[in-house]
Formats: C-alpha cells, structure tokens, sequence
C-alpha cells in the first residue's frame, strides 16, 4: 500500500511539471495538459487513486489550495488599474454574473435535462472563470489598453463571486426548498461580504503590524503569510460556508495595495506555489474521472456548450458594458475569454458528492460535464485568442519596443535613434533633470525610481518588449534587470557589464540576479560614456550593399543593436554575436 502512494505521489508531480513544461514549449494552455495527463494517470493507466491517496483529506486540501491560489491572485491585483476600469469590472462580476447564470441555468434544464434546482446550481459554477487560465493567456496574448487589466481583474473577482452563489443555492437545495431563496441570497451575500472584507481586512492588518515591527524574521514571512491565509479562509468558512474565497481574495488585494512594508518577496514565493498547486490540483482533479465520463459528450453537451460560448459570454459581456469606455473590437475579445478553470472543477467536485448521497441522481453528471466544459473552454479560447486578439489589432504579440532605465546623454541619443525608427521608447530615471531633457528631445520618460515597488504599476508598458538597464550603478541595473524579468522574460532583460573587475566573483551581484550583459564585458558605463563624448556619439548605418558591408568590416566600431528586414530589435550581448548582412539597419559606436 505504501509503495501505490508513493508512486501516486510521485506521479501526480512529474506529470504536472511534465505538463507545465510542454505546455511552455508547445504554446498551449497549461491547463489543458494537465487535464489530459490527469486522465491518463487516473482512469486510463491507474497509476493515481486519489480515494487511496487522500481519503477523507482530498476536498479539504482542494479547498485550502484553492485559497492560496485566489490569495495570490489577489495579490497581483492594483487599485490603480481598478480605478480606470473599476465600473466595468463592477459590472461584469454582478449584471454578467446573473446574465450568465440566467442563461446557463436555461440551458442546463432545458438541453440537458436536469431537474430546476440542479440546473440552478450547475449555471451558478459556471459563473466562474478562472484566472489560472486567463492570466497565463493573457501574458501570451499581450492585450492593448486596458483589456488585461479588465480580464484580469473580472477573472479573479469572479471566482469568489460564483462560488458564494453557488453554495447558497447548494444549502437551499440540501435544506429541501426554495420558498425563501431571495431571502436568505440576499442575507447570506451580505454576510459574507462582511465577513470577506473584515476578516480580509484584520488579516492584512495583522501581517503588517508584524512585519513592520520586524517581530518576524525574513525567512518566516511566507510561511506567516501562508498560515494567515489558511486561517482566515478557515474562521470565515466557520462563519458562512465558502466565505473565505472572497476572504483570502480580499486579504491579498490589500496586501498589495498598502505601502507600509514590503511584500514583493511573498509574492514571488507565491506564484511558485501556485504553479505547483495547479499542477498538482489539476492532475487530482482530472484523475477523479471515470471512462464511462466521456459518453456525457454528446450532441446535447455540444448545444450547451455553443449556449454557454456564443449566447451567455457575449449577452453578458456587451449588456454589462453598455455606456462604458470599450469599443466593438475590445468587447468581441472579451466576449471570446472565458476559460473555466480550477474553482469550477473544485466546486463541482465537492457538491456532487453531497448531491448524491441526498438521492440527486443526476449530481453524477456534474464532475463530468464541469470537466467537458473546462476542457473545451480552455481549448478553444487558448487556442484561438491569440489569432483573434492580432484579426482585431488589439495584440502587443512580439513588442519590440524599449524601457531604458537611465537618461543621460548617450541613452537619450540612443532612445532617440531607435524611436526615429518606429519603436516605442520609455526612459526612466530618478534625476529629474535628466528626464526633462529626455522630454526636450520629444522622448517619453518619466521621474521614477526603477526598483520602487509600485513602478511596474505605474508605467504603460503597453509596446514594450525589452529592457535596457544602462546607468552608472551596477545595483541599480541589477535590481532592475531583476524587477522587470517577470514582465519581459529572463531573455529580453538586459544590462550594462559590472565595471568593479577588481571584485572577487562572490562579492559582486549574484549572476542569476543580473541582466543578460550588454555588449561585451569590457563595455563600462564610464568606457560607453569616453566613446560617446570622444568619438561623436551614436550612429546608424543602413546596409544595403556590399560596399556598407566592406565599409562595416572596415571601420573600427562597437555594435550596439541590429534591426532586422522582419523589423525586430537585436541587442548585442556578451555571449552572442551578431552577424550584420545585407537587408539589416546598424546601430553602433566608433570606437576610432
């Protein structure tokens, strides 16, 4: 018995970082992997029993996963965005949850054929999105405007939202009647956004107190957050069932949205434990299914499904942005994202069983369909929004353009160049001074420290695809090689050599701290800087023959940067060479 749970075990993980890998290398949604290889270790190979697994321990370790997952994507939510698009979100969590609820409980009882309360209940789970697939997709996507912003924030918010409509209608359901349905709605709603906010709102409160104080050493914090997390979420579900989604929501949204300690190491730590959770959550999930599961895939099921995708979506997208700041391309794109996702799949899973053990046959079909719905869901908007968000130009798919940190004199004139050639340039510098001469050459820059932990809020980084750390301090182009990696990727992150040679390897910044090395190691600031003022600063050589090659191999120069005929910006590193050849735009520096 114990080697079967061991190899369970071991499966459930290698399976989901399988899946998270070759979702990465295929450009497909992680989720859809992991439901494929969920099945495959459950019902096809045998390989994960999750009753032998764990047993009575399966919904409430489901349930404590899911908190931290809905915490972290609190976490990543900023009132900032919030205020442009904060009636629209309003809108869509509130007038779109009933539309879609409305329309998917029609469907479930008139094309399925479920009995009212179970179609009631099964539209209210679909309400859900699910921003462990939206935020993923939408970070491939790289939506203009504030078309990330809104999807992000409705797909977090809805989550908790659904649940609570969910699990009224389950408690009316066990209780045997509807008679005061609207009473007790509107009474459990009430009380648990009370109980949401407050218990969020002390939970924050409390991690902060300690924090600031330094009465909790470094390597405490996450766990502190963690058991913070788990605690809330647990007192308000003692208080009103499923609560504490909205709970755990609220308590990260704060967390982020206060400036009186930092918490950008907890949500770092975070966002690797929600990759873990999901692949794990999903692979469990998916290998709950039985074979016969599949026969629920039928003509039927199709209709629900175009109900859902082409009626309920869209119904609910356009009636709840009616007099608000969205044009028709940006509504079609947000009538085609809504992805279910793990709070579906968690929601069902613990309902069903309590359905049939209270004689609800048809509660059997909920796993399986909620399943068929994720499935399909995810595969057909992570398959095709990225195609329908460049049809409707509304995709930054492959930015090229540049956020350099740094506007002195040579990185003005080096902005200036790449603007001159039709990419967007954002310079950002503390000296003010620095910054309006930026703006006196008609570039776009902002006073900023690079480092602080709301610059990533503030900045429109819509366009921009590269960073480019080029001031005096090696700390500062490290740090922020290291702040902006999660945005642009560990390969488009990049940053002048560190000049102090004299420095053992181990006092300087820590390799995989630091950006890709521009250049070559030898290329300072204080070297890039003699060269710009003695040699006549930065030029551009446009090579259209083999008299600018010959006339390239000739002079004695430092390439800077490549544009090639596909127009993408090549930035010469350290530990890549560049090969310039007919066709190509030079960006370089004399060097004699």
């Amino acid at each position: 018995m114990s080697q079967e749970i061991l190899i369970g075990l071991g499966v459930i993980i290698l399976f989901g970082m399988i899946a998270q890998w070759m979702a990465w290398r295929l450009h497909l949604p992680a989720i859809l992997l992991l439901l494929v290889l969920g099945f495959v270790a459950g019902p096809v190979s045998g390989l994960v029993n999750t009753e032998k697994l764990f047993g009575n321990l399966f919904f409430p370790f489901v349930s404590l996963s899911v908190s931290i997952i809905l915490f972290e994507g609190g976490l990543s939510l900023r009132f900032s965005e919030f205020r442009n698009v904060g009636k629209t979100i309003r809108n869509l969590i509130s007038v779109g949850a009933i539309i879609t609820w409305g329309i998917a409980t029609a469907a479930a009882f008139y094309i399925l054929g479920f009995e009212f309360k179970l179609a009631l209940l099964f539209g209210a789970i679909l309400i859900v999105t699910g921003p462990t697939v939206i935020i993923p997709l939408l970070r491939h996507v790289r939506p203009k405007g504030n078309l990330y912003s809104i999807a992000k924030w409705e797909g977090i918010m809805i989550d908790p939202v659904g649940a609570i409509i969910a699990v009224l209608v389950f408690e009316e359901i066990i209780s045997g009647g509807f008679e005061q349905f609207t009473a007790v709605s509107i009474y459990g709603l009430i009380k648990t956004l009370i109980l949401g906010i407050g218990i969020g709102w002390i939970g924050a409160q409390t991690i902060i107190f300690f924090l600031k104080r330094y009465w909790v050493p470094d390597y405490l914090h996450n766990s502190a957050a963690i058991m913070m997390v788990i605690t809330t979420f647990i007192i308000s579900n003692l208080l009103q069932h499923e609560s504490g989604l909205l709970t755990v929501t609220i308590l990260g949204i704060l967390l982020a949205n206060q400036n009186k300690v930092s918490v950008k190491h907890i949500v770092e730590f975070k966002e690797n434990l929600r990759i873990i959770l999901i692949s794990t959550l999903f692979i469990i999930l998916a290998a709950r299914l039985k074979i016969e599961d599949l026969a629920q895939l039928n003509l039927n099921t199709i209709l629900f499904l175009a109900v859902l995708i082409f009626i309920a979506r869209p119904l609910s997208v356009f009636l709840s942005t009616i007099g608000q700041n969205l044009n028709i391309k940006e509504k079609i794109f947000l009538s085609w994202l809504a992805p279910r996702g793990i709070v579906a799949a968690a929601v069902s899973s613990v309902f069903a069983i309590d359905l049939a053990n209270s004689g609800y046959r048809d509660a059997e079909k909920l796993i399986p369909l909620t399943f068929i719905v994720i499935i399909v869901s995810v595969t057909l908007y992570g398959l095709s929004a990225v195609p329908l968000a460049r049809l409707l130009n509304l995709s930054d798919q492959n930015p090229q353009g540049v956020l350099i940190v740094g506007a002195h004199d040579w990185a003005r004139q080096l902005g200036l160049i790449i603007k001159k050639l039709g990419f967007r340039v954002l310079m950002v510098d503390s000296n003010p001074d620095n910054v309006k001469s930026a703006h006196d050459d008609n570039l776009e820059a902002t006073t900023a420290n690079i480092i602080s932990e709301d610059v990533i809020d503030e900045l429109d980084l819509q366009g921009i695809g590269k960073l480019l750390a080029i001031t005096s301090n090696d700390e500062v182009n490290a740090l922020a090689a290291l702040h902006f990696k999660e945005i642009f990727g560990r390969a488009e992150v990049y940053q002048l050599p560190y000049k102090k040679k004299d420095l053992a390897e181990e006092q300087r910044v820590s390799r995989h701290l630091r950006g890709r090395c521009l250049f070559n190691q030898d290329m300072t600031y204080e070297k890039l800087d003699d060269l710009f003022n003695s040699r006549g600063g930065i030029k551009k050589l446009d090579i259209k023959s083999d008299k600018d090659m010959l006339l390239l191999n000739q002079e004695k120069i430092l390439p800077l940067i490549l544009i090639d005929p596909q127009n993408n910006l090549i930035l010469y590193t350290d530990e890549k060479k560049q090969n310039p050849v007919i066709g190509m735009q030079l960006i370089y520096l004399p060097t004699a």
